[in-house]
């Protein structure tokens, strides 16, 4: 049987295939081992240094969950700042006003183009000079304004992105029914454009909770992962045990918001497709809207 992309498989490269993937899981299988041996003959599997995670709430409580606190604190606040900032930059460089384009591509280009760490210790600096916040706020102001300045600057660029791929003709058909510039872009394009930017945001969601760790690593700030120096030291330097408790964490939350981002992708697909403009038959037979008009377009109109 033929398909559209490929011909089927023979025989001798079925049998191949098989081969492959008989090699791949003995290499991988080997591997696996490898990597059991040199824990096992480190003493990095012995139940005493695993034992305190799952008989004793005392690390939870001390450690990893203020930890983890931090680390969705920065995140949160740094999401709900760049979002909003990344939407209005995007927005920006795609006016017909050089005034607001040339700035915002600036702003953009300048803050896209510098490390994230930098902008977190320069923060740190500033704050430290200017305010006489405490220490422990003053990192989690740096450590947000540094996320926020970066991945702004990365959301811009995705939203522009977004509203480009969008087809010639969603534009074309609000200005026949006469919507203004502003109107156009708020209730056609940004509407429709969610859904196409919506995987892309997401990766920079968690690009951001991850990014996090940063500030931890460099400028004590307590968040998850800096978590695991003292309770390595205060355990008995199990530090495998206490990095590999923390990567399940940070792989369980990432692929929560991931599942929820999958979720609401299709609900947004699915209420698409049910949305239509309800048309009726007005004075002599001329078609007529009930309700707010609505500009649906498929892509085969442009």
């Amino acid at each position: 049987m033929t398909s559209v992309l490929y011909d089927a498989q023979g025989p001798r490269a079925k049998r191949r295939n098989i081969l492959y993937t008989v090699l791949f899981a003995l290499v991988a299988a080997a591997v696996v081992w490898w990597v059991y041996d040199g824990l096992a003959s480190k003493h990095q599997l012995d139940w005493i240094k695993w034992k305190p995670f799952f008989t004793s709430s005392q690390p939870w409580e001390t450690f990893i969950w203020p930890g983890l606190q931090n680390t969705l604190k920065a995140a949160f606040f740094a999401l709900i700042i760049a979002l909003p900032l990344g939407a209005l930059f995007g927005i920006g460089r795609l006016s017909d006003h050089r005034w607001m384009r040339m700035p915002s591509g600036v702003v953009v280009e300048f803050f896209r183009s510098i490390p994230v760490l930098i902008l977190m210790i320069i923060a740190n600096a500033v704050y430290s000079e200017y305010t006489n916040i405490s220490t422990d706020t003053r990192l989690l102001y740096a450590v947000v304004t540094g996320l926020v300045l970066y991945n702004a600057s990365v959301l811009a660029e995705i939203v522009r992105a977004g509203i480009l791929s969008l087809p010639q003709g969603q534009t074309d058909a609000a200005k026949a029914i006469g919507m203004r510039k502003g109107q156009t872009m708020v209730f056609v394009l940004l509407p429709q454009a969610v859904t196409a930017m919506l995987p892309a945001i997401v990766s920079q969601l968690v690009v951001i909770l991850k990014d996090t760790a940063l500030g931890g690593a460099v400028m004590t700030f307590p968040e998850l992962l800096a978590s695991v120096r003292p309770m390595a030291a205060n355990y008995g330097a199990n530090t495998i045990a206490c990095f590999t408790i923390i990567a399940v964490i940070y792989i369980a939350v990432n692929f929560t918001l991931t599942s929820f981002a999958s979720w609401l992708e299709r609900w947004l697909r699915r209420g698409k497709k049910s949305t239509g403009a309800v048309v009726g038959t007005g004075p002599g037979g001329a078609p007529e809207t009930v309700g707010a008009p609505v500009v649906v377009m498929d892509s085969s109109a442009s």
